[in-house]
């Protein structure tokens, strides 16, 4: 028997008591119905990327937003860190990476539009929680309403508004790329500063056709004065060491309308969390679910150390969207650097009353686009569902969530709904210390208003770690209703007509229900009927030749590798969908990133000139291309650390966590050198990863630190290009502390060596050159 649901029509939209939203008439006006946003009057769900723009070269900016851009994000978040520009009071700095115009015009050339966050009070795990030192000490109260706090605050926000002036959207400058303004972080029991704080943003200048705060934790919020943002973390640094998979983790792998996580940023608290008025958690809101922090990885502090894989990500981020999610906000999206300033190294620390130590540089997370720019598998696995949430919007964004009952044996799932079609969403994933079980025998039954569907017709598995969604009687092309077990990507329609792009789960047979079509118009796979719909199952396996016409509509079934490796962007000018496995991004073109095998590229529709070797068809859509190998990596002599100390165990903060080892430590930690002698003709960017076992390691050039880690499984990786010309002569000097036996800090079980002598090690030391090769 299938597991059943009833949806029914959702309630029609409504008006929001929100202060906020374009006026009718203002070009790409951004609105907000009680439970989606519009954009120009169409359904839209922006997904959002934080990245800091200020822990990153300014070089390196257009680049990585280019990537954001073909990863399927729409707006970058960036934090504005009070003391990285204004670390000496009265000394306010825009310069270089604290150039914030720069940076949002750059945006706005790849096509983002932005979204600031401007504090004061940022956390973004940032000294003083992004506080100078100067502010942090004066006998005010802090994050209130004191006349003199908020004198300090309109100055901050005045010189914020001076740098990024006119690039506001509003009915003067409908193009201007700052759509959207979020006052403080994560701030609980006073709504009315909150308030004043928009007041005063908005009496310096500053427009924003979208206000938002932070809405978890149960957070007093200042009524109709802003959007409240949700987060959503697979696992936390802030959990102490002997927590295993955190409590809060179950909920963000369980279709829920509850919004809010009581425990994001509890460890910053001196109470724990109040829900305020009833009205936090979300579920009655009269207002779209909307994200700004789902975990794109996580943060790691030297006395928890969590390994995010690539699918708690992805899980996650579905499980929000089958939630009802309207708006999709990663943290981090983009890894990056803390910078040392002139008076402090910028990370939060024990020493500045906080719980937690982090480490002085490395601020990676484990994000979809790691510090140095890597593009990680989850940034394409991601890309799949933006690419999707893009191209369905409409369809997507209007769709209320039904969610069952809890059975037991039963899978994970929620169905958006208008009534008479839908999407279903399935999640059979969570983090390997908890992973769920394989479940057998599982068809879902629908019941819509006008008639029940069974999807698949035969019971499937879903293997452990699946999470899908299927379209149930969609739109596409010359098909009035498709109901089908894969995931819809995107789709283009052309003179010849509609192409749309499925991925199949894995394990998973593709079955089509066709509504409202003839057999005979259906080719490329075996036909039946079953009262009075067409069931298709392809002929062919999933892949580039895994294709189904029905009259002028093809729809082709990738496989779940094919799936992650599709793109969508301008090559020439031409809206173009790309298949490759491998990184890359969108400029006037596709860049595709070589390495030392050659790979094949499939583009829809062909290119037009300057290609490489074509190769023989498969199926009739894309067109497959051979890239040429590139020599891409070298090895390097790595040494063996002479001895392998551990650390002082010490204890500190707010919370008498474990602290990590302090300056004067690393006079006694293991010493080695390390020469990199870069080679000019190496590439476009240099990327050294060190494969290392230990407690923490410090990498510095000379005597200035440019990266450290406290080791948690995954390599070091470290953008050597801003230092070739010294490391032509200079050796890098690498500092390290060795693993405990008996460490009572938190590493992954997978992961966390069994050894019964101190551990110190480097398996491998590789320098990664980063070679495009650009389609035409």
């Amino acid at each position: 028997m299938p597991f059943r649901i009833r949806v029914s029509s959702p309630t029609p939209v409504t008006g929001t008591p929100l202060e906020m939203g374009d006026a009718d008439g203002i070009g790409r006006r951004v609105q907000l119905t009680s439970r989606y946003l519009t954009r120009d009057g169409a359904p839209w769900i922006p997904v959002m990327g934080e990245y800091h723009f200020s822990r990153d070269l300014p070089e390196n900016w257009e680049v990585e937003l280019r990537k954001m851009k073909s990863g399927g994000i729409s707006v970058v978040a960036a934090y504005m860190i009070w003391i990285l520009h204004e670390e000496t009071r009265g000394e306010m700095r825009w310069d270089g990476p604290r150039d914030i115009r720069r940076f949002i015009q750059l945006a706005q050339d790849v096509g983002l539009e932005v979204m600031l966050r401007i504090g004061p009070w940022a956390h973004g795990e940032a000294r003083n929680g992004g506080f100078p030192d100067w502010l942090q000490a004066l006998p005010i109260r802090h994050r209130s309403n004191d006349p003199a706090y908020l004198d300090l605050t309109r100055r901050w926000y005045a010189g914020i508004e001076e740098q990024v002036r006119g690039l506001f959207h509003t009915a003067e400058n409908p193009s201007g790329p700052i759509i959207g303004i979020q006052v403080d972080n994560e701030l609980y029991d006073d709504g009315p500063h909150l308030a004043a704080l928009r007041d005063i943003a908005e009496e310096v200048g500053m427009s924003a056709s979208l206000w938002t705060a932070t809405g978890w934790g149960g957070a007093e919020l200042p009524h109709g004065r802003v959007l409240p943002v949700y987060a959503g973390y697979s696992d936390g640094f802030w959990e102490e060491s002997d927590t295993g998979w955190p409590a809060f983790g179950v909920m963000h792998f369980t279709y829920s309308t509850v919004r809010d996580d009581l425990t994001v940023g509890a460890d910053l608290r001196e109470a724990p969390a109040v829900v305020h008025g009833g009205a936090a958690l979300g579920a009655d809101d009269p207002w779209p679910f909307a994200t700004c922090e789902l975990g794109g990885g996580m943060a790691i502090a030297y006395h928890r150390r969590p390994l995010v894989d690539p699918d708690d990500v992805t899980a996650l981020a579905l499980t929000k969207m089958g939630s009802g999610s309207a708006w999709q906000g990663y943290y981090m999206y983009h890894g990056g650097l803390h910078p040392i300033g002139a008076r402090s190294t910028t990370q939060e620390a024990q020493a500045t009353g906080y719980p937690n130590d982090m480490p002085s540089r490395d601020y990676d997370f484990s994000a979809p686009l790691g510090a140095a720019g890597t593009e990680r598998p989850h940034f394409h696995a991601l890309r799949r569902q933006h690419l999707m949430l893009d191209a369905f919007a409409a369809q997507i964004a209007p769709a209320a969530a039904t969610i069952p009952e809890p059975v037991d044996g039963a899978p994970r799932w929620a169905v958006r709904s208008t009534g008479t079609s839908g999407f279903l969403f399935a999640n059979n994933h969570q983090p390997a210390i908890a992973a769920l079980e394989a479940i057998d025998g599982i068809r879902f039954g629908v019941q819509f208003d006008d008639r029940e569907l069974t999807v698949p017709t035969r019971p499937v598995r879903i293997a452990s770690g699946a999470h899908f969604v299927w379209p149930l009687r969609q739109r596409y092309g010359a098909i009035p209703a498709l109901t089908v077990t894969a995931q819809p990507i995107t789709q283009r329609t052309t003179e010849e007509g509609t192409v749309v792009i499925f991925a199949a789960v894995d394990g998973i047979e593709v079955e089509l229900q066709l509504e409202g079509v003839r057999a005979s118009d259906v080719s490329g796979a075996e036909v039946d009927i079953d009262d009075g719909v067409v069931i298709a199952r392809p002929h062919a396996a999933p892949g580039l030749a895994c294709e189904v016409h029905v009259g002028d509509t093809t729809l082709v079934f990738l496989d779940a590798a094919q799936g992650d490796a599709v793109w969508r962007g301008d090559i020439g000018g031409r809206d173009s969908v790309v298949i490759w496995q491998g990184s890359g991004w969108f400029d006037t073109t596709f860049r595709a990133v070589v390495d030392d095998r050659s790979r094949e590229i499939a583009v829809f529709p062909p290119l037009e000139e300057a290609a490489p070797a074509e190769l023989p068809r498969e199926g009739t859509v894309f067109t497959r291309y051979e890239v040429p190998a590139a020599s891409a990596s070298r090895e390097l002599d790595a040494a063996d650390f002479p001895c392998a100390p551990v650390a002082p165990v010490r204890r500190g903060g707010s919370s008498n966590r474990l602290s990590a080892p302090r300056d004067a430590d690393f006079a006694d930690a293991a010493v080695v050198e390390l020469a990199v002698h870069p080679d000019p003709h190496e590439g476009e960017r240099s990327i050294l990863e060190l494969d290392w076992t230990g407690d923490v390691i410090r990498v510095l050039l000379g005597d200035r630190l440019i990266a450290d880690q406290f080791w948690y499984g995954r390599a070091l990786e470290i953008d050597l290009t801003p230092y070739a010309a010294e490391l032509e002569t200079t050796p890098l000097t690498l500092q390290a502390f060795a693993w405990s036996p008996v460490s009572p800090v938190y590493v992954d079980p997978r992961v966390r060596p069994d050894v019964r002598e101190p551990e110190l090690a480097i398996h491998s030391a590789r320098v990664r050159s980063l070679r495009t090769v650009a389609l035409a």
